[in-house]
C-alpha cells in the first residue's frame, strides 16, 4: 500500500478514536453530573428535615429555661414572704416554730433560686432566649459542677452561685445571648458543625474517567452525610420530647407549690391591710399559724422536687474510675457518641420525671 494511503487510513482511525473517546468523556461528564445532581439534592431533602427539626428543638429547649428561669424567681418571692411570716409568728414566742425540711434540701432551693435570679440579671431583651437555652441544656452541672475552688455549685449561694454557673453554662456567649444549638455546636458536634460537604463547588478533572470516580466519591460523602443528619434529626427529636415532657411535669408539680404560695399571699395581704395594730396583726397571724407553717412546708417540699429534676443533667455526665470527668475550670464534662454529640440521659431522666411525680402525688394526698 503506498504510504500516504496507509498515513490516512491511521489518520482516520486516530480520528475515529478521538471521537470516541471525546464521546466517552462526554458520557462521563454527563454522568458525573447526574450523580452529583442526585447527590445534592438528596443532602438538601434531608438537610432541610434536619434544620426543621433543630429549630423546634431549639426552641422547645428555649420554653423549658425560660420556665426553669421563672421558677427559680418564684422560689426566691416565696422565701422572702415565708421568712417575713415566719419571723412575724415567732416575735412572741419562746418556743420558735421551724418548718421540718432537711437542710440541705433548703440550701438547694436557695442555690437555685439565686443562680437563677442571677442568670437573669445578665441578660436583657433577645439575650434571655440564648440564657434560657444554655440553662435548659446545662442547668444540671449545679449539681455535679464545680466553681474554681472545688466547692460544688450547688452549695454555693449569690453572686457565687451565679458566676460559677454563668462560667459553667458559657459565660460571655451566655451573655450576649449566642449560647445555644446554634450552627449545631452545642448539642451535635462532629455531625453538623459546621458544612458537612461542600459539594456545589466540586470540581471535576479535565479528563471524563477521573470526573467519573470525583462523583462517585462525592456521592459515597453525601451518603455518609446523610446518615449523621437522620441520626442527628433523631438526637434532635427525642431532645425536644424529653424538654417537653420535664415542661410538663414542672408545670403540674408549680401548680401545686403555686396553691401553697397563694395561700400565704392572701394571710400576708389579710394581715398588712386589716388596718390593725401591731399587737391585733399578732393575733390575726397566731390564728392561722397552723395554716402558714402547713403552707410553708409544703411548698418548700415541692420547690425541693422541683430543683432536683431542673438540676438533673439533660446529657449524660463523663465519669472515669467512679468519678466525675472535669474540665480545667471545674465544670462536669458530658459524654458524646461517635459523631461528637453528646448523649441524652435518658435513663437518670426517666428516673427522676418519675421520681418527681411520684413524691409531688403524695405530697398532693398530704
Amino acid at each position: 500500500m503506498p504510504l500516504p494511503l496507509i498515513l490516512g487510513a491511521a489518520a482516520l482511525a486516530a480520528g475515529a478514536y478521538g471521537v470516541k473517546k471525546g464521546y466517552d468523556g462526554y458520557q462521563s461528564h454527563s454522568e458525573a453530573d447526574d450523580i452529583v445532581n442526585r447527590a445534592k439534592k438528596r443532602y438538601a431533602r434531608n438537610r432541610e428535615v434536619f434544620d426543621a427539626q433543630e429549630a423546634a428543638t431549639t426552641s422547645a429547649l428555649e420554653v423549658l429555661g425560660k420556665e426553669e428561669l421563672r421558677i427559680g424567681q418564684c422560689f426566691n418571692e416565696f422565701k422572702i414572704l415565708a421568712d417575713k411570716l415566719l419571723h412575724k409568728l415567732n416575735a412572741s414566742r419562746q418556743d420558735k416554730l421551724e418548718i421540718n425540711i432537711p437542710k440541705h434540701k433548703l440550701n438547694s432551693v436557695d442555690s437555685y433560686s439565686y443562680t437563677a435570679i442571677g442568670v437573669l440579671g445578665t441578660v436583657a431583651g433577645a439575650g434571655v432566649t440564648g440564657a434560657a437555652t444554655g440553662f435548659a441544656i446545662y442547668g444540671g452541672v449545679m449539681a455535679l459542677g464545680a466553681a474554681s475552688t472545688g466547692t460544688a455549685i450547688s452549695s454555693l449561694a449569690g453572686v457565687a452561685a451565679t458566676n460559677a454557673t454563668l462560667a459553667a453554662i458559657g459565660g460571655g456567649s451566655l451573655a450576649t445571648g449566642g449560647l445555644g444549638m446554634a450552627g449545631g455546636t452545642a448539642i451535635l458536634g462532629a455531625a453538623v458543625a459546621g458544612p458537612v460537604l461542600a459539594i456545589a463547588g466540586w470540581a471535576y478533572n479535565s479528563h471524563g474517567e477521573e470526573s467519573l470516580k470525583n462523583a462517585r466519591k462525592a456521592e459515597s460523602e453525601v451518603n455518609s452525610a446523610v446518615e449523621k443528619l437522620k441520626r442527628a434529626q433523631q438526637n434532635l427529636s427525642d431532645i425536644k420530647r424529653y424538654s417537653s415532657d420535664i415542661l410538663s411535669v414542672l408545670k403540674s408539680i408549680y401548680e401545686q407549690f403555686d396553691k401553697y404560695f397563694e395561700v400565704l399571699k392572701e394571710i400576708s395581704d389579710w394581715i398588712e391591710t386589716s388596718g390593725s395594730t401591731k399587737q391585733n396583726a399578732q393575733a390575726k397571724l397566731a390564728q392561722v399559724n397552723d395554716t402558714v407553717i402547713y403552707a410553708i412546708q409544703n411548698g418548700y417540699a415541692l420547690a425541693a422536687i422541683l430543683v432536683d429534676l431542673i438540676t438533673t443533667p439533660l446529657f449524660k455526665v463523663k465519669y472515669v474510675n467512679g468519678e466525675v470527668v472535669k474540665d480545667k475550670n471545674g465544670v462536669s464534662i458530658m459524654e458524646t457518641d461517635e459523631d461528637g454529640s453528646m448523649i441524652l440521659n435518658k435513663d437518670r431522666l426517666d428516673q427522676e420525671i418519675d421520681k418527681a411525680k411520684e413524691k409531688a402525688a403524695r405530697r398532693e394526698s398530704t
